[in-house]
């Protein structure tokens, strides 16, 4: 296992738990997807990872966060990007008054000094709609541009693990496939083990190796992406496909049974 999340609960402001005994893991060379409604604890999930929870006032308080076999939820932002981990905030947030060439130079920061071309070129061959802007302000992109931007960006990083935070968020449905058509690229191509937060469950489970389902701060459910595509209650809970062809949520069940299988 590349990552592994033993039972963490974390609390914001010594008061407002938002994670409840997490526990998952993440295989070298995967794409694991993390299902959930607004607020049921994906995007802290990740920051844990990334070590983005102490700037928010955030901490871990129970459990562990292992990485190659280390532990890393004592570390610093900075040295969790050094070992590889790179994330990608939800929202698009990037160097409004740099050029799109020039916010993916930023991506070399951790490598600053090393040749940085052949990395362009890769980005430039994944989203061949940034070579055409690449002289153009990132202030003036596009939603669709703006996310190619920020996944390019951490590319020149050269993640090992890449965290993904709602990437089809906003965006035209057009759009939004060929992000994960190209998310699945990276993966395959690169070698990148990727975490991917999604609300989009079809698409998520369409590109994802495995996956976890969480409710209020916990793991309610989990298993192979084709397991949980075809199983009865992620189809009637959380996809929308009951009876009633109405979405629900695991909140409105009292009792549930965890699925583990491994990969």
């Amino acid at each position: 296992m590349l990552l592994e999340i033993n039972n963490i609960s974390i609390v914001y402001a010594d008061v407002i738990q938002v994670l409840k005994g997490v526990s998952l893991n993440v295989e070298t060379h995967k794409i694991v997807s993390l299902l959930g409604s607004n607020g049921a604890g994906k995007t802290t999930t990740l920051k844990a990872i990334s070590g983005l929870l102490k700037p928010e006032n955030g901490k871990v308080t129970d459990g562990s966060i292992v990485y190659e076999g280390n532990r890393i939820d004592n570390l610093s932002p900075e040295e969790i990007t050094r070992k590889g981990i790179i994330q990608v905030l939800e929202g698009r947030q990037p160097f409004k008054y740099l050029t799109i060439e020039e916010n993916l130079r930023v991506g070399t920061a951790t490598r600053w000094g090393k040749p940085y071309r052949k990395d362009l070129e890769m980005v430039y061959d994944y989203f061949p709609a940034l070579l055409s802007r690449r002289k153009s302000l990132a202030g003036y992109c596009s939603g669709g541009e703006l996310q190619m931007l920020v996944m390019g960006r951490a590319l020149m990083a050269h993640p090992r693990l890449l965290l993904l935070d709602e990437p089809s968020l906003g965006l035209a449905p057009l759009v939004v496939r060929e992000i994960f058509k190209i998310i699945r690229r990276i993966n395959e191509e690169q070698g990148t083990t990727i975490v991917l937060v999604e609300q989009n469950s079809t698409m998520a489970l369409q590109i994802a190796h495995y996956g976890y389902v969480m409710e209020n701060g916990k793991i309610v459910m989990e298993g192979t992406a084709e397991d949980l595509r075809k199983n009865p209650d992620i189809k009637e809970f959380y996809l929308g496909k009951g009876s009633a062809d109405a979405l629900k949520s695991y909140q409105n069940v009292k009792s549930y049974r965890r699925r583990k299988r491994w990969l």
